[in-house]
């Protein structure tokens, strides 16, 4: 009998600047109407204002919540890992992290791999309780409970880039590779702050160490 559930999802995969959040929020099964009636859906559906309206609403529902943030740092550790670690599998391991600390009867989480199967395998080995899961792609759109969570998730990060932002005082734009106010600040601050950035994302290499890439792309 299912009782509680649990929801689970990130915020931050792709950036090149600042944390990776993950973030998991326990539910009971009664109260899921009430995360409906809120309007919670996929985070990336809601403008920030609504997604801060909703961050102490949403933790006044659930009877449980956790986040975890990941540095920078951690980040490229599991990216450079010789030791069969990745990104994938890093966030499996916070995802157990959750999951361990929740205990639901239930979890919905959305997957970070293509492989679903060998994903829900390596999580289940790190499981220290038993419980359904539910693992899939799109699952913040999909499931109130991970919308949820993919809702506190965001909003975390996006305070913790509005701290960034406060110390660095220059424009950092999204933080994504792509986005051109990003990439004018690596080339200008890459060495002035070097814990803000993912030195194993390309861009950053490109920009702090030109010269070996360049050699790289002989081969």
């Amino acid at each position: 009998m299912v009782k509680f559930i649990a929801g689970i999802d990130e915020a931050g995969r792709g950036p090149l600047i600042g944390p990776l959040v993950i973030a998991g929020v326990l539910v009971a099964e009664k109260d899921v109407p009430k995360l409906v009636a809120l309007g919670v859906k996929d985070s990336k559906l809601l403008s920030p204002a609504q997604r801060e309206g909703m961050f102490e609403a949403i933790k006044g529902i659930v009877k449980d919540y956790k986040i975890i943030i990941v540095q920078p740092q951690e980040v490229d550790a599991a990216v450079e890992s010789v030791d069969g670690l990745n990104l994938n599998w890093l966030e499996a391991h916070k995802t157990a992290d959750i999951l361990n600390a929740l205990k639901p009867d239930k979890a919905f989480i959305d997957c970070p791999s293509t492989n679903i199967k060998k994903y829900t395998e390596y999580l289940k080995d790190l499981l220290k309780n038993s419980m359904e899961l539910v693992v899939e792609h799109k699952s913040d759109f999909l499931h109130k409970e991970t919308g949820a969570a993919s809702i506190l998730a965001k909003v975390t990060r996006d305070r913790e880039i509005e701290k960034l932002q406060k110390k660095v005082k220059e424009p950092l734009g999204s933080g994504y590779p792509s986005d051109p106010i990003t990439k004018e600040f690596v080339k200008k601050y890459w060495k002035k702050y070097p814990d803000i950035f993912r030195h194993s994302w390309s861009t950053y290499k490109v920009i702090a160490d030109p010269e070996k890439q360049s050699g790289l792309d002989k081969f």
